[in-house]
């Protein structure tokens, strides 16, 4: 059996049924040559090991990936290919009165022979496959690293990175602060650029929509904050929010939930964006309270937030309070005794319960 013209002829057959090929047909032509050669030495001596060097049919694999195809193809070409090379083999066969017991060790042996091939193949195509993915990931993370890290970064370079990524840029994306964990994390959209090697790991997750609500379908067992929905050029601002909201639950200052959103608390990321300064004005608003007993502090400190935020009169004090109306209305006197005319100046209370709220949300301390 010449191993040339079956070559061309197995060819031919390919191409009518994978037109595709066509335009590779140097390509394919010495693959299949290639495959021919290894199967009449896998004849001569069978117990001789394949050589690992040689990967013409893996390259075939990548070849496929590359070209953006499925194995599909690929695949079909090697059962059309063993149809025509085995009517090949058979005419050789009858040329040569080959008995019916060595027609059998040579299907055995084309059929093992094209599984190898096959395999060979696969083993290409998914080396591609991973080459590739690693190389998307590495881009997107650095795309990542731009979106987030310096602000002096030139737009332009992030666009750039965006394109290099396979990354459409979105009108608006939130930020996810992640707790770092062990829990599977398979489930998230393909667009979702992902870093959880970094030591606070985070997403950021392009044109948001209800995100807690598929986050905690997505990613069981994790603890997540959201962050603000920004347009692009902000994202460092949107996960610095969630970094936030994830460490003041940590704190305890915020509920221990799976999944926190920055949006449900503006007025604590507001109240303690600078602590330092926090607690400056508790100390100073509150200064009148400081004389007296822990639990004289307490109670009034309690009836003044209540007293100021309801604007309403005693007995609706007393209900939020659970205490008796003339409980309130002796703990008032008192208050007007320590704050005097703050107690009814519009800016004096907007700073007192200020003061209040932020004392309050450092008591962690």
């Amino acid at each position: 059996m010449e191993v040339a013209p079956v070559s061309v002829s197995i060819f031919e057959a390919i191409e009518k049924s994978i037109p595709e090929y066509s335009t590779f047909r140097e390509n394919v032509v010495d693959g299949i040559r290639q495959a021919l050669v290894k199967f009449v030495d896998r004849i001569a001596a069978p117990d001789s090991e394949p050589d690992p060097h040689d990967d013409i049919h893996r390259k075939l694999g990548a070849w496929e990936f590359k070209s953006g195809r499925s194995l599909d193809s690929l695949q079909a070409a090697y059962r059309i290919g063993a149809r025509v090379a085995w009517r090949h083999v058979c005419g050789f066969a009858e040329r040569r009165e080959l008995s019916l017991r060595l027609m059998s060790v040579l299907g055995e042996a084309m059929i093992a022979h094209v599984d190898e091939l096959v395999s060979l193949s696969v083993e290409g195509y998914a080396a591609a496959q991973a080459s590739a993915a690693g190389t998307l990931e590495r881009k997107r993370r650095k795309l990542m690293e731009l979106l987030v890290g310096d602000p002096a970064t030139s737009w332009e370079a992030v666009l750039d990175a965006a394109k290099a990524a396979s990354w459409p840029m979105p009108d608006r994306l939130v930020a996810v602060a992640l707790e770092p964990s062990a829990a599977p994390a398979d489930d998230l959209p393909a667009d979702v650029l992902v870093n959880f090697e970094d030591a606070t790991p985070y997403l950021l997750v392009p044109n948001p929509a209800a995100v807690p609500r598929w986050l905690r379908r997505a990613l069981p067992g994790w603890r997540a904050a959201v962050g603000l929905p920004v347009a692009p050029k902000d994202a460092r601002r949107s996960l610095a929010c969630a970094r936030r909201v994830l460490a003041l639950s940590q704190e305890k200052v915020l509920p221990e939930k799976p999944v926190l959103d920055c949006a449900d608390h503006l007025v604590e990321l507001t109240v303690l964006a600078d602590e330092f300064l926090a607690r400056q004005l508790a100390e100073r608003a509150l200064a009148p309270l400081a004389p007296l007993t822990d639990l004289q502090r307490t109670k009034l400190a309690e009836t003044l937030l209540v007293w100021l935020s309801a604007r309403g009169g005693a007995p609706e004090v007393a209900a939020r309070l659970k205490v008796h109306p003339q409980t309130v209305r002796y703990r008032v006197n008192q208050l007007d005794e320590l704050f005097g005319d703050r107690m009814h100046d519009a800016e004096e209370r907007f700073t007192l319960e200020l003061a209040l709220r932020a004392h309050y949300l450092l008591l962690r301390d």
